[in-house]
């Protein structure tokens, strides 16, 4: 399984979020994200956590070691099909790493899914989606025609999979601006419920 992040690096990260509270608070809500989330999944003995980096060969310390591949160039889309590639005969995931509900159990999920489907995505509450995962049995071009960073990146995404069987995680929200910091957890129940 892959977590897609950035290098943590200041200026760099969560543009829309530094825009609102400033790059170098930005910075320590990636840095300290990616460390959890990294620290959780590299833990969990289920599955083998790869950092996917970008950009390339950038000289760093990362927040933890771990197995760490480069993203390329490219799209998102582009990105994350040249790392499904490296799977071609069997299951993979990728999440990203600005999602603070996300858990290796989550993870975990993704590939029972696959076990009967042939993608799974977990989507967001922002139409988006924090995971994908798919089995040997997926599109040429699964992520062709996304519009990403918008409210129809799942619905874009789900157009390249017709015919095919796909499974849903639970919704959870990613961190792109300031009001998504100070949000419950997207499965908190709401306020007087």
């Amino acid at each position: 399984m892959f977590v897609f992040a950035r290098a943590p690096l200041l200026g760099t990260v969560k543009r829309r979020l530094a825009r609102e509270i400033g790059e170098r608070a930005a910075l320590d809500f990636h840095r300290a994200t990616l460390a959890r989330l990294l620290r959780a999944l590299a833990r969990d003995r289920r599955f083998t956590t790869v950092l996917a980096a970008t950009p390339d060969r950038v000289a760093m310390r990362w927040p933890v070691r771990t197995e760490m591949v480069w993203q390329g160039g490219g799209d998102l889309g582009a990105r994350m099909h040249r790392l499904m590639r490296r799977c071609p005969r069997g299951r993979a995931v990728i999440v990203g790493c600005d999602i603070p509900d996300l858990t290796a159990g989550d993870v975990a999920a993704a590939f029972r899914a696959l076990g009967r489907a042939d993608a799974v995505f977990g989507p967001a509450e922002d139409g988006g989606y924090w995971l994908v995962g798919l089995g040997p049995r997926r599109p040429a071009r699964p992520f062709a025609g996304v519009r990403w960073s918008s409210a129809h990146a799942l619905t874009d995404t789900l157009a390249n999979f017709r015919g095919r069987r796909v499974a849903r995680l639970r919704t959870l929200r990613d961190v792109d601006e300031a009001a998504d910091l100070i949000r419950p957890p997207s499965d908190a129940p709401a306020a007087g419920a």
